[in-house]
């Protein structure tokens, strides 16, 4: 890990050095590669999957880890957009002069090298890689020990691409895989703060923790994502329906997907009965409080099999399943306690066309992103303009939300003299 990381921080000071023009040809490049590499990283991916089930991975997992040619041409695409960015690298941020003539500059610089830990998708390979040597900084991944193969072909595809584009200009430990699938690696890498600058987890809480918890490197982070869809009594209920079934069922295992229904009660009966025989289409399963309970009920018709009381420990739980607790409350000011109580501040929607209320939610609730009328599901780099996303950030200090190329950056101070000494 040692020489790893030793590699990577000398790779970051050749980045560092290239244009904006040499990092934008062989991203391009790598996007070529990854299309044209296309049935190889299938045939990888396969043996993964076989692994997968092998290990009892969930099938919200196994989609996770599964690559389609639909979805490396959506990766691969990914690349092209980091390539047609703006490059955030020597952005003059600030700039001043003093009294006695120092100029003084604040400019945007790279991190230096960038340890990303994640699971299950392969497509963070090529997320991060791309976003990393945008920005100039070499980047270390590790992925899970079930998407080593997928892992390994795409960060080879990508640095074999770039020096194709850049020949030495290109260094090879710009993307580097951890290969061992020894646990004992990651303590060891996040030890080895003279090298590494930033580690990003990504996956599971558990994951998550027990990465900051051996870390002594500077680590960004979300540790779970329980949203919620509050649905007030002055939302259009045919918006509601769109709203909930997009941020539920469109990726159930994404770290933005729906965790928690709460209803104003003033609706409840109208409405629950409606959404919930919709969800239950997706087999959805239902976690209900004491009050939604018979209307969930109502709603799934014959099949109660999928409807049981919540627990306090429900509200608090990121499935990234098919499954949704279901909550009635009194009012907005209700939902908002509850999101406070139980949420990760990752991402909370309010439906409702009383902008009052709404500029309640939005100004009250403390999540990394809070949407008025819109799916939580749009919590992704992707969507927020921003190309491939490297990772979410539910901290305050530093980036929050989806982070992109910007967040990659710090800065540094440049003084430009004429000879100024301080008295």
């Amino acid at each position: 890990m040692t020489e790893l990381a030793r590699q990577a921080k000398l790779a970051s000071r050749a980045l560092a050095r290239l244009t904006t023009e040499q990092k934008d040809a062989a991203l391009r490049a790598m996007a070529d590669a990854l299309d044209a590499a296309t049935p190889e990283l299938i045939q990888a991916n396969l043996q993964d999957l076989v692994l997968g089930r092998s290990l009892g991975l969930s099938e919200a997992m196994l989609d996770r880890l599964t690559l389609n040619e639909k979805r490396i041409t959506a990766m691969a695409n990914g690349v092209r957009e980091v390539a047609a960015l703006p490059d955030p690298v020597g952005r003059i941020l600030d700039e001043r002069a003093r009294p006695n003539g120092l100029r003084l500059q604040k400019v945007s610089t790279p991190l230096g090298v960038v340890v990303i830990i994640y699971e299950s998708r392969p497509n963070v390979t090529a997320d991060a890689a791309s976003l990393c040597f945008k920005t100039g900084n070499a980047t270390i991944l590790r992925g899970g020990k079930e998407a080593l193969n997928s892992n390994r072909l795409i960060a080879q595809h990508m640095v074999d691409a770039g020096r194709r584009v850049l020949g030495d200009a290109f260094p090879a430990a710009a993307i580097q895989v951890v290969s061992t699938t020894d646990r004992d690696a990651v303590p060891a890498l996040l030890s080895l703060t003279q090298y590494v600058d930033l580690c990003m987890p990504r996956g599971g809480e558990g994951l998550i923790r027990a990465v900051t918890a051996c870390a002594k490197v500077p680590v960004i982070k979300h540790y779970k994502g329980v949203c919620h869809v509050y649905v007030d009594r002055d939302a259009e209920l045919s918006m509601a329906e769109q709203i909930i079934f997009n941020a539920k069922c469109q990726r159930p295992s994404a770290c933005n997907a729906a965790e928690t229904l709460l209803i104003d009660r003033v609706v409840a009966a109208q409405f629950l009965p409606q959404i919930v025989a919709r969800l239950a289409q997706k087999k959805v399963e239902f976690h209900a409080d004491p009050e939604a309970l018979p209307l969930v009920r109502a709603g799934v018709g014959k099949d109660a099999s999928v409807v049981r009381p919540a627990t306090e420990e429900d509200y608090s739980t990121e499935y990234n399943d098919q499954i949704l607790n279901v909550r009635v409350v009194d009012d907005v000011a209700a939902a908002i306690e509850h999101i406070h109580r139980y949420g990760s501040a990752h991402s909370d929607t309010i439906v409702t066309r009383n902008e009052a209320t709404a500029r309640r939610f939005l100004a009250d609730v403390d999540s990394a992103a809070v949407y008025w009328n819109a799916s939580t599901r749009f919590t992704d780099g992707g969507e927020f303009g921003m190309g491939a996303e490297i990772g979410i950030s539910t901290d305050k200090i530093g980036a929050r939300g989806p982070m992109g190329l910007e967040e990659l950056c710090t800065y540094k101070w440049l003084g430009l003299g004429t000879g100024q000494i301080r008295e």
